[in-house]
């Protein structure tokens, strides 16, 4: 499974970026405006951070102006990956994208027949969220679920990548079904690697070595 990390947060993203495990990055509208700072500066800065896919969200509404806008935004760097609506002008925009072969991710799926239109309209990735499901009390996993069954019958080339992700729980389940990329929260990402019995284990190995008298350098 592939890690993005959902933030507009460049001090964030340049330090999980040093893990290793960073394979994207994924904004939208209300991340940008939570930085204070210009879009296209914050994009611009973020895909020289990360060599992989980094999304960077239309605003219009109708599809050539959503072409217009990803224009420029294509224009910011190699690996920017165009996020659209998932609605008909989107999934316009997504298709005549993909034609040209520029990176597509298709946002605000909520259930499979959204996802099965985006595939067959070309996009790199599909957004499921997961979490925002899960608050009407809907099973978002199964949304996951459903998706990747209908596009291993047929192929598609689409990858899933799981959205509105809120706790470590989300990350396994999407694992465990498929989804090719989850994308969070840094603090997601940090949470995967947590359990007390590792604390434990580190104190304990820690006051034993003290014990010791010895030091490694």
């Amino acid at each position: 499974m592939k890690f993005f990390v959902d933030t507009a947060d460049v001090g964030e993203i340049a330090s999980l970026a040093e893990t290793g495990l960073l394979d994207g990055v994924t904004t939208n509208p209300s991340l940008i405006a939570k930085s204070g700072r210009n879009f296209l500066e914050v994009v611009r800065e973020i895909a020289e951070i990360v060599k992989g896919p980094v999304s960077a969200e239309v605003v219009a509404m109708d599809a050539p102006t959503m072409l217009r806008e990803a224009e420029v935004l294509r224009k910011l760097a190699r690996n920017i990956c165009i996020k659209l609506p998932l609605t008909m002008e989107g999934l316009k925009a997504c298709k005549a994208l993909s034609d040209e072969g520029v990176m597509t991710n298709v946002t605000l799926c909520f259930s499979a027949n959204q996802a099965l239109l985006a595939a067959k309209a070309g996009a790199t990735f599909v957004s499921p969220f997961i979490g925002r499901l899960d608050d009407i009390s809907q099973d978002g996993m199964e949304l996951i679920a459903d998706i990747r069954l209908i596009y291993d019958n047929y192929d598609f080339k689409t990858e899933i990548l799981a959205a509105s992700v809120r706790h470590p729980v989300h990350v396994l389940a999407a694992a465990k079904i498929g989804a090719d990329v989850a994308t969070m929260p840094p603090a997601v990402i940090r949470a995967l690697a947590g359990h007390p019995l590792t604390d434990k284990g580190l104190a304990g190995f820690a006051a034993d070595w003290e014990k010791t008298g010895q030091t490694i350098l």
